[in-house]
């Protein structure tokens, strides 16, 4: 009859970094939280929707929506 220790040593040891499904989550999770955040601090997706008009308006040289005057470079 074999004890515990004798059990427990015939084990292969694991390496640290050996990734595991736990790890693989948590690495994944990691990286959308880092997205979220890079996509928080520039300023979310309202502002990529107002830079979409922006670039709208400025290439159809349509007026902006609040009456402002809009400044023309001449053609060059």
């Amino acid at each position: 009859m074999r004890n515990y220790f004798e059990v427990v040593m015939e084990e292969p040891k694991q390496s640290p970094f050996a990734m595991n499904p736990a790890r693989v989550l948590i690495l994944v999770l990691g990286v959308m939280i880092i997205i979220i955040a890079i996509s928080t601090s520039m300023g979310g997706i309202n502002a990529y929707q107002a830079l979409r008009e922006a670039n709208a308006e400025a290439t159809t040289g349509a007026a902006p929506a609040d009456g402002a005057p809009v400044a023309v470079a001449p053609a060059q």
